[in-house]
């Protein structure tokens, strides 16, 4: 098992200083795959707010369909609480920026904590729904592979599924500062928006991803599709990072409704 980490104690590697508020959330993110696909930039773009400008990589947008599973999920000075604070978590999102900041921008948060839904889709703004998760640990034939499902159960959610099996193929190494990689997951921010079209923006922070290089066999795959999102027939840009720890911020009002 990993040891836990501090990620106050890694910070050279962020893009703008750590934000002079106190972090109000801490939570560690297990088991993690990011499975990518390129998307036209027309496309993407007009499934956004406005006031948010997609960020592209060479004139493309992207979305990450993203499975893992969360520990250790606490407010600051409270501990983690036995039956509340673990459970499976998969998200839609894709790349956005304000200002000189660049963060995510979630289509979906499926997770398998009924609390935990309410309570980001009310203090976070973000798109939470409630799922029925199963995201099963290494076992001895195949000791890295995870084996992951989702099925939404939210009512009045567009239906949506996961189901697969993921597991990395290479050791942990350090993406490349200016590459696709890093563009794709160093990021240290989300933004949302509340129901009268305000924007906020949501502080994270962790040591640099221990990524590595995945396989992926996805049996079934409609939470894009569930965020009117096409996926190319193409395959997807596969990562895993077995553990991360992270803090959270409160998310700020940056702009109101345009």
């Amino acid at each position: 098992m990993a040891k836990p980490i501090n990620p106050l104690h890694y910070t050279d590697h962020r893009p703008w200083p750590l934000p002079k508020q106190p972090w109000v959330m801490a939570q560690i993110w297990h088991d993690l795959l990011f499975a990518h696909w390129p998307i036209p930039a027309n496309e993407m773009a007009a499934l956004l707010p406005p006031g948010l400008t997609l960020d592209t990589w060479e004139g493309e947008a992207w979305v990450g369909v993203v499975p893992f599973r969360m520990s250790g999920v606490r407010p600051r000075f409270i501990p983690a609480m036995p039956g509340l604070s673990a459970f499976p978590e998969l998200n839609v999102r894709t790349y956005v920026r304000m200002g000189d900041k660049p963060g995510v921008y979630f289509f979906s948060l499926d997770a398998a904590n009924p609390l935990a839904v309410a309570v980001a889709r009310t203090l976070y703004h973000l798109p939470y729904f409630r799922a029925e998760m199963s995201c099963k640990a290494p076992d001895e034939t195949q000791p890295e592979a995870i084996t992951y499902s989702s099925h939404r159960t939210h009512s009045g959610a567009p239906a949506a599924d996961f189901r697969g099996r993921y597991a990395p193929t290479s050791p942990i190494y350090g993406v490349s500062p200016g590459g696709l990689e890093a563009w794709l997951t160093e990021r240290y921010c989300l933004y949302s928006t509340d129901k009268q079209g305000r924007i906020y923006r949501g502080e994270i922070h962790h040591a640099p991803w221990p990524i590595q290089r995945a396989e992926a066999d996805l049996k079934q795959n409609s939470v894009a599709q569930a965020a009117g999102i096409s996926l190319p027939d193409v395959p997807p840009l596969l990562h895993f990072a077995r553990r991360l720890d992270v803090l959270a911020w409160a998310i700020q009002p940056i702009m109101d409704k345009l």
